[in-house]
């Protein structure tokens, strides 16, 4: 009488009708299992010798034969005998659980060392599990199982000890990484090979300048699960590395793997000027900075303040910190902005300042000037100034000065101030018949004036008493 047992056999037989992945090969026919799938050889001993009645692959070890053989394979109902065995990578490996339990006997091998030895027939299933740990790379596990009489059943699993206090062994660097970027976006792919570690939990994405420390940029509490991860590095022009690291389910994080290099687009503009001020002068307004880092060059904009006219740009690529507004008109008030500009064109916010542009310009020289010698004095008479903003005249009456050794200078003195409305004067002088200088300069509301020795200004001779030279 036949024992029905279910078996792994009857899985592969279902599959084969539905056209999955596993299937039942004839013991002759050479059998590959990709890892982490496992090989197995069904043998009609209890001492896995001889040819194989059936090689097939499995992706648990979980048989529960019952009180008969496999299905799909002529064995004996008692004393036959299954192999499993699978090479795989085991990252860098540390503390694993095996657990292995069966009816009648069982025996695990890591790498050809004994693991679990149960290797006996009894009346009920016998369990064991051990710790192993596991080194890194790649390593086979064989495990072989073997009824005699009775109930038939096998199981065996292996699983990484992921408890923080007991997994110390650091993951594997990721391997296969690689970065493209986008310029246009300014956003950094970075794609990398699926760790192999069994423990595996995400990855974290590290990124630095060359001076700096490295600091995350992937979650900061969230794992990455996937093989890539897209990052928007500082616009600045800088180059930035990257670097990703593996971390497992106890938390270890494993060292950096290689290091990815990104010359970034510089779209970051540099600080806004500060200590900007405005003087008024003669030449203009002339506006100072401090210096900006990373400026190559300043922009000024100007507007009538005020008003509605719209702000112009005045000055580019200054590259000094002050710059003079040359053409500002006088009496007019003004609002300036500086902004700093890099070397790629950005061009920072712009920091205000406003200013007054003062007439700094002094009325015409009289023109017209007479001077004529009488008795009470000598009578200048000039043609007057047409500016709006004269204030008053001022008489000047220059001297010959001899040192008495042959050097002489005219040497001018103020004599009188006269309204704006003037256009002629009397001074009173002495009737000695010395032969002096005269001249009228005009002042506007601002004291602008020629100043003497200014050669614009007009000089009429006269000789007191006389009659006047010709100026």
């Amino acid at each position: 009488m036949t024992r029905n047992r279910l078996s792994a056999l009857a899985t592969t037989a279902a599959l084969v009708a539905s056209g999955g992945l596993l299937t039942a090969t004839p013991a002759a026919a050479a059998v590959s299992c990709a890892s982490p799938v496992w090989k197995a050889e069904y043998y009609a001993n209890t001492t896995l010798t001889g040819t194989a009645k059936l090689t097939t692959c499995d992706s648990v070890i979980a048989e529960n034969y019952g009180l008969g053989d496999p299905t799909g394979v002529t064995l004996p109902r008692d004393n036959f005998s299954v192999r499993w065995s699978v090479t795989r990578d085991f990252g860098s490996g540390g503390p694993f659980t095996f657990t292995a339990e069966a009816q009648d006997g069982i025996r695990v091998s890591l790498d050809g060392v004994r693991k679990i030895d149960l290797w006996r027939n009894v009346s009920a299933t016998q369990r064991k599990t051990v710790a192993v740990t596991v080194p890194a790379g790649r390593h086979t596990l064989r495990v072989d199982y073997a009824t005699w009489t009775g109930a038939a059943n096998v199981k065996f699993g292996y699983t990484p000890n992921t408890s923080p206090t007991t997994d110390k062994v650091r993951p594997l660097a990721p391997a296969g990484a690689s970065l493209a970027y986008d310029r246009a976006l300014n956003k950094v792919t970075v794609k990398w090979a699926a760790n192999k570690e069994m423990d595996h939990a995400g990855y974290r994405l590290y990124r630095r300048l060359p001076t700096t420390a490295w600091a995350k940029v992937s979650s900061a509490t969230a794992l990455i699960t996937g093989t890539s991860y897209v990052n928007s590095p500082p616009a600045t022009g800088a180059s930035f590395l990257y670097e990703l690291r593996a971390v497992d389910k106890a938390g270890n994080e494993s060292w950096g793997g290689a290091d990815l290099t990104v010359a970034t687009v510089d779209r970051t503009a540099p600080a806004a000027p500060t200590g900007v001020t405005a003087d008024d002068g003669a030449p203009g307004v002339t506006l100072a900075w401090k210096p900006v880092a990373g400026a190559a060059k300043y922009h000024v904009h100007r507007q009538r303040k005020g008003t509605t006219d719209p702000v112009a740009q005045v000055a580019t690529g200054v590259t000094g910190t002050t710059w003079t507004d040359a053409g500002a008109a006088e009496r007019t008030d003004y609002t300036y902005w500086v902004s700093a500009v890099d070397t790629a064109g950005n061009a920072s916010a712009r920091t205000a300042v406003t200013a007054t542009h003062d007439d700094w310009t002094a009325p015409a020289a009289v023109k017209g000037l007479t001077a004529t010698a009488h008795e009470d004095g000598v009578h200048l008479a000039w043609t007057p100034n047409t500016e709006v903003d004269l204030k008053r005249y001022e008489v000047f009456k220059a001297t010959l000065w001899d040192d008495g050794e042959g050097d002489t200078a005219w040497v001018a003195h103020r004599v009188e101030y006269l309204m704006p409305t003037a256009s002629s004067y009397v001074h009173e002088s002495a009737a000695d018949g010395e032969t002096v200088l005269y001249a009228v300069i005009a002042v506007d509301t601002a004291h602008n004036m020629l100043y003497i020795p200014d050669p614009a200004i007009e000089w009429v001779e006269v000789t007191e008493l006389g009659t006047p030279a010709e100026g």
